[in-house]
């Protein structure tokens, strides 16, 4: 079975509105519950950004809530089709879907389920909270830098270090990543990068294939 309920609570410390996505009841989702930020982050991966960060608003309408909770208690197959729904959560809604509760599962073990915790518990620095995103189910370095890149420029959430531990995604001014969008035109800049970087890394195993 799966829990239900109402929206998680508010993350009242918030500096500033969120526009990731461009609909205003995602944005208002992910600027209000962490956790649903920590959600579009995870399925930000092989579809458009405002998809992935979309993705949260879909789980909390079908499932009727997006309590870490209710998602891990979820029986993993009704969880899966709830994401399959149309339009899906993810172009790879099967997997994702485990991935989800697999991140639910942990904010709920190792954090009581306040995602925030992760970079309000114990007063973090910012090497400390990116070592904690790395240690999420579905975390890479790249996406931890990235979120650790967001929670700076736009969560309101600042701990000593965070831009050197967020790397080039840190940097004031870029437009490389989700951490960069806040209205549609960065997100088309942000987008125009990605596509630019992606094509450069193709054409790297070409030349070096002409070469031989």
């Amino acid at each position: 079975m799966c829990g239900l309920g109402g929206a998680a609570g508010a993350y009242t410390d918030l500096m500033a509105r969120l526009q990731l996505t461009q609909d205003p009841a995602a944005d208002t989702l992910l600027s209000e519950d962490p956790f649903a930020l920590l959600v579009g982050m995870l399925l930000d991966q092989q579809i458009p950004m405002e998809v992935a960060f979309a993705g949260p608003a879909k789980i909390a309408d079908r499932l009727g809530s997006l309590d870490p909770h209710a998602i891990a208690e979820c029986d993993p197959e009704r969880f899966a089709a709830l994401c399959a729904q149309t339009p899906a959560v993810h172009r790879f809604p099967g997997s994702m879907a485990k991935r989800v509760q697999d991140l639910a599962r942990e904010i709920v073990q190792t954090y009581r389920g306040d995602a925030a915790a992760l970079w309000t518990a114990g007063d973090p620095d910012g090497p400390e909270v990116l070592r904690r995103l790395k240690a999420l189910p579905g975390f890479g370095d790249q996406k931890a830098k990235i979120f650790l890149a967001l929670l700076g420029k736009q969560y309101g959430v600042t701990p000593s270090g965070w831009q050197a531990a967020a790397g080039d995604y840190g940097a004031p001014g870029a437009r490389m990543s989700i951490a960069d969008v806040v209205d549609s035109g960065s997100l088309e800049q942000v987008r125009a990068y990605k596509k630019k970087m992606k094509a450069a890394a193709k054409a790297v195993p070409k030349a070096a294939k002409e070469k031989r």
